[in-house]
């Protein structure tokens, strides 16, 4: 082993330690800290699944997207979301279907190259649940989406020292609605979307 991994292993297990003492995050209002936030593009997942012939559940996701969050702990109702996803970065794990889905017969990337959506009402269901719904812009169409959402809490980051909030949400939309119909029935119409995403507060 090279002395450069030996030092970098002794590191790491000499901040073992400080990792243990670290405390997690919180869901507490009182204590979870609000503000402007950009997404943490490295860790964050937009996920998508369909069905295949009846057969099986396919995913997908998209590899490139960016996001600005206004969170008000406090009366969440006031905060606000903006998600931005390339559709150049679907990855299927099969290239031809990645290409297939960039083509005019489903998303037409060249003429139709992001997806967007902007939140117009925030709902609180429970101590971290809530109801974000907004508009998704989707090949050139604009329709409501509600998306499931859970706040996974809020804290600072032990190794960035950023203060970070992190959620998890659930949506379906019909990708018919958006003017993307091929093959439908047989690959589905209906189409869930799995987001998790951890935003840094802007210093």
């Amino acid at each position: 082993m090279k002395i450069s991994s030996l030092v970098i292993a002794a590191a790491m297990i000499s901040a073992v330690p400080a990792f243990a003492q670290q405390a997690g995050p919180t869901t507490d209002p009182a204590k979870v800290e609000g503000g402007d936030f950009v997404m943490d593009r490295d860790h964050a997942r937009v996920i998508f699944s369909y069905t295949h012939l009846g057969f099986s559940q396919s995913y997908g996701l998209f590899t490139e997207s960016g996001a600005k969050l206004h969170f008000d702990p406090k009366a969440p109702a006031n905060s606000s979301l903006e998600v931005t996803v390339d559709l150049n970065g679907i990855d299927t794990t099969v290239p031809k279907l990645d290409e297939h889905l960039k083509s005019a017969a489903f998303f037409d990337v060249a003429k139709y190259p992001t997806a967007t959506f902007k939140s117009t009402k925030v709902v609180v269901t429970g101590p971290t649940t809530g109801t974000i719904t907004g508009t998704l812009t989707l090949h050139g169409v604009t329709k409501p989406v509600t998306l499931q959402a859970r706040f996974n809490g809020g804290g600072v980051s032990p190794i960035t020292k950023a203060y970070v909030v992190g959620f998890n949400a659930v949506g379906q939309i019909k990708r018919s609605d958006f003017g993307i119909s091929a093959y439908v029935p047989a690959v589905s119409d209906e189409v869930t979307l799995n987001i998790s995403a951890e935003f840094d507060r802007k210093p």
